[in-house]
């Protein structure tokens, strides 16, 4: 049974719970320490991406120095760097590129199937095929605003045709020559102190269809204008290259230039052991 209260009492209220508040100070504290932890963790993330990149990038070049040896055993040579070099003005020749040969050791027969290679890279009758983007000719740092280049898939690779740093490359004394096939027995110097394919990120007419991209090293790493094609990269300090036995090393933009010059080139008979 319900007790009613004697006139003029009322019940007993609890006190309202006061709510809090967060000030203006906690509020530009807490701000203040997100700021920081941010300005921790961004540059990590930017290195933890630029690692994988590169570490991506040097993954293609060693699918491809791989690659250039399973071409060699099946071939008995590696493939020319180039058939049927175009000059100037001349519209006759092929120009087709060492990466177009070595589509089915990439794992590209399909599209090496595709390819008419009795006509040149840039003929109608390979234009739909030059259009095919291949990943493992490309590197993920390279600043290209497209994987194609005039219609083409584009190649952050070149071939090492020789080297211009200790004097004219006449006649060429790399591995990657045009309308030659180099094997093996050939390289005096060593497989693995023969440099055979390297990065050129920054040649902004790098195909892989096209016989343009070799090259002989005349500058620094990463230090040739943009027009020349040369060992270069947009990862900072160096450049990936790979050795006729297929593997891979990150070369320092401060690598002794005529160390340099001694790997590339094939039969030079340098002294250079190490790099």
């Amino acid at each position: 049974m319900a007790t009613s209260l004697p006139a003029g009492h009322q019940p007993l209220q609890r006190p309202p719970a006061h709510r809090a508040a967060v000030t203006l100070v906690e509020l530009l504290v807490v701000m203040a320490v997100l700021a920081a932890l941010a300005a921790l963790l961004l540059p990590a993330i930017h290195q933890a991406r630029h690692a994988a990149r590169r570490t991506n990038c040097r993954n293609n070049l060693r699918q491809i120095g791989l690659a250039l040896n399973s071409y060699h055993a099946l071939h008995r040579a590696f493939p020319p760097g180039g058939v049927e070099w175009r000059p100037q003005g001349n519209r006759t020749k092929r120009q087709l590129a060492w990466s177009a040969f070595l589509l089915p050791q990439i794992e590209e027969q399909a599209l090496f199937a595709r390819l008419d290679f009795k006509q040149a890279f840039d003929s109608p009758e390979n234009a739909a095929a030059a259009a095919v983007v291949v990943p493992v000719y490309l590197c993920p740092d390279a600043r290209r605003l497209s994987p194609l280049v005039s219609g083409r898939g584009a190649c952050d690779f070149g071939g090492i045709f020789g080297e211009r740093i200790s004097g004219p490359n006449n006649p060429p004394r790399g591995v990657m020559l045009y309308d030659v096939a180099i094997a093996l027995r050939q390289i005096r110097d060593g497989a693995s102190k023969t440099l055979i394919v390297g990065e050129d990120s920054r040649f902004a007419d790098g195909q892989w269809i096209n016989g343009r991209n070799i090259f002989d090293q005349a500058f620094a790493i990463n230090a040739a204008p943009d027009w020349e094609n040369d060992l270069r990269s947009d990862h900072p300090g160096g450049a990936h290259a790979a050795t006729a036995d297929g593997a891979v090393h990150f070369l320092s933009e401060s690598l002794d230039l005529r160390v340099l010059a001694a790997l590339c080139t094939r039969a030079g008979g340098e002294p250079w052991s190490q790099f």
